[in-house]
């Protein structure tokens, strides 16, 4: 009997809303079908932190690790998703400590009432870095949440993000709405983009056995 499946991938769409100022998503046909093209081939422009997205310790670290050659394990296991919503506008260490227990390594925090798929949130509930030592603290290899960033999108001290150990990996802008909480195997492999800081993925939850 197979196991039940949650997409929790933005679609990759001209409508998806990006980072202010980051590139925005186009799609135009290289070959189309017909007229002596026996395929369809499209040409697609994005951000490296398109949707979903894994990012890569280059994103905020000169000398950080290019996506292509991070360790694909910690995209790939068991998981926990939680319900923070009522939480405020940051994740403290006390979310953490009051929703995690032994055996945990990833954890997905859920933020939004409902996801904003149509715009870019004004405001979103980002995560201290007291949250990220405390999730390094109890071996958690993946923090995961729906919000664009770990860090406020005004911020320039990137407080998260350089609070991340090495063995840490992130992933932001997951959809998480119409996943109930609790436990799941996380599926989010990035692409091995050469040299680059962040790739989009296909994010899924896959039922426990």
């Amino acid at each position: 009997m197979s196991r039940k499946l949650w997409d929790i991938s933005q679609p990759l769409r001209p409508a998806l809303p990006v980072w202010p100022g980051d590139t925005v998503f186009s799609a135009r046909p290289r070959w189309t079908y017909g007229d002596g093209s026996p395929v369809n081939v499209t040409a697609i422009q994005l951000s490296t932190h398109s949707g979903a997205h894994a990012d890569a310790p280059l994103h905020y670290d000169p000398a950080g690790l290019p996506i292509d050659a991070v360790s694909l394990e910690p995209y790939l296991g068991p998981c926990r998703v939680v319900d923070a919503r009522g939480c405020g506008d940051v994740i403290g260490a006390d979310l953490v400590d009051a929703h995690w227990s032994p055996g945990v390594t990833r954890m997905l925090f859920r933020t939004f009432d409902r996801f904003p798929m149509e715009r870019w949130p004004e405001r979103f509930t980002t995560v201290s870095a007291g949250a990220i030592q405390a999730l390094s603290a109890h071996g958690v290899i993946l923090v995961g949440l729906d919000s664009p960033s770990l860090d406020p999108e005004t911020s320039k001290t990137m407080d998260a993000h350089l609070s991340v150990p090495r063995d840490m990996r992130i992933l932001e802008g997951l959809v998480l709405d119409h996943v109930p909480p609790g436990d799941y195997e996380l599926i989010a492999l990035p692409l091995p983009l050469a040299g680059l800081d962040a790739s989009p993925v296909r994010a899924v939850l896959r039922e426990l056995d």
